[in-house]
C-alpha cells in the first residue's frame, strides 16, 4: 500500500523552487568572473554587494534588527559558519579547476547536496524514508563516478586517478555539498519558530570573511566593464536566491524543494556549456542524469511511504 505525502504547496515552497531557478545560472558567472578577477576576490565581490541589499533591506523592514536579536545563538553561529563555508568551498573549488570542462566536474559534486539533504533529513530532523533512499543516493554517486572516468573506464584506479589531478578542486566541490546539506536541515532545526532569518547577516559576514583572505593572498584581479557586470548580476541573484532559499528551509516543505533542486544540475550544466563555451563529453551527460534520477528517488522515499 502507498501512503501519499502531499507537498504543502505555501508561499516558503514557492521561495525554493525560485531559488532553484537563480543558482542555475551561478556556475558559470563564478567561473568567469574569478578567470578574471580571483576566486577570493570574486567571492568578496559578490557577496559584499548581496551584503549591501541584504543590510539594506534590514534597514528598511520595521522590526528587522528585534527579530534577528532573537534568533537562537546555535543558529546564527553555527548555520553562519556552515554557510560561509560553504562559500569559500564553491568559489575555491570552481576557482582553482584546471579548465573549464573540470568546473562543470566540480559543478557536479556541488549539486550532490539535494540528495545529501535529503538523506540527512533522517537523522537530523527525524523524517521517515522508504529503501528508495537507498537507490536513490547509489545513483547519485555512480552520477559522479561516470563523470570522472567520462564513461572510459569504470575502475577505481581510473576514479583515483582522475580525482589525484586536482584533489584541490574536487575535494573542495564536496565539501561544498556537505555544507550545504547540513545548513539546509540544521537552519530548519535551530532557527526556531522566528519568522525572519539571518541570511541578511551572513551574506555580509562572509563577503568580510572573503575580503580578508583575498587581501590576504593578494590575488591578481583585472576589473573590466564585464567583471564588474557579472559581479554585480551575481551579487544581486545571489542575495534573492539565498533569502528564498532560507525562507523554504524554515518554512517550507523541505522535501519538495529539495526534490525539486534536482533539476539544478542539468540547468547549470546546461548554462554553463552555453555561457562558458564547452562541450563535455557524454559521460558527464549520463553522470549528470544518474544525479538527477538519484535526487529524484531521495524525494520518492519521502513522498510515498510504502507500507
Amino acid at each position: 500500500m502507498i501512503e501519499h505525502v502531499l507537498p504543502r504547496c505555501n508561499a516558503g515552497t514557492a521561495s525554493g523552487l525560485a531559488a532553484v531557478l537563480l543558482w542555475s545560472a551561478t556556475m558559470a558567472l563564478t567561473r568567469s568572473l574569478s578567470e578574471q578577477v580571483g576566486p577570493l576576490t570574486a567571492g568578496a565581490s559578490v557577496h559584499l554587494i548581496a551584503g549591501f541589499l541584504s543590510l539594506a533591506w534590514l534597514a528598511c523592514a520595521p522590526g528587522s534588527i528585534g527579530r534577528l536579536a532573537r534568533l537562537p545563538r546555535r543558529y546564527l553561529l553555527g548555520c553562519g559558519s556552515l554557510f560561509a563555508c560553504y562559500m569559500l568551498a564553491l568559489f575555491l573549488g570552481v576557482g582553482l579547476a584546471a579548465d573549464r570542462v573540470q568546473v562543470l566536474e566540480v559543478g557536479l559534486l556541488n549539486y550532490l547536496w539535494p540528495a545529501l539533504t535529503i538523506l540527512l533529513s533522517v537523522p537530523i530532523l527525524g523524517k521517515t524514508a522508504s529503501l528508495l533512499l537507498v537507490p536513490g543516493t547509489l545513483l547519485a554517486s555512480a552520477g559522479i563516478i561516470l563523470a570522472f572516468t567520462q564513461g572510459t573506464d569504470l575502475s577505481w584506479h581510473t576514479l583515483a586517478s582522475n580525482l589525484a589531478s586536482n584533489p584541490a578542486a574536487y575535494g573542495l566541490g564536496l565539501a561544498a555539498a556537505c555544507s550545504w546539506a547540513l545548513y539546509s536541515n540544521l537552519t530548519r532545526r535551530w532557527a526556531g519558530t522566528e519568522r525572519q532569518g539571518a541570511v541578511d547577516l551572513f551574506l555580509p559576514a562572509t563577503g568580510l570573511v572573503l575580503l580578508v583572505l583575498a587581501l590576504g593572498f593578494r590575488e591578481s584581479a583585472t576589473w573590466t566593464d564585464r567583471a564588474v557586470l557579472e559581479a554585480t548580476g551575481l551579487g544581486s541573484v545571489t542575495w534573492t536566491a539565498y533569502r528564498c532559499w532560507d525562507l523554504a528551509m524554515r518554512k517550507g516543505d523541505v522535501v519538495l524543494v529539495s526534490a525539486c533542486s534536482y533539476l539544478t544540475p542539468l540547468l547549470s550544466t546546461l548554462l554553463s556549456c552555453f555561457y562558458l563555451g564547452v562541450s563535455p563529453g557524454a559521460g558527464l551527460w549520463m553522470g549528470c542524469l544518474l544525479v538527477v534520477v538519484g535526487s529524484l528517488l531521495s524525494w520518492a522515499s519521502m513522498a510515498f511511504r510504502f507500507r
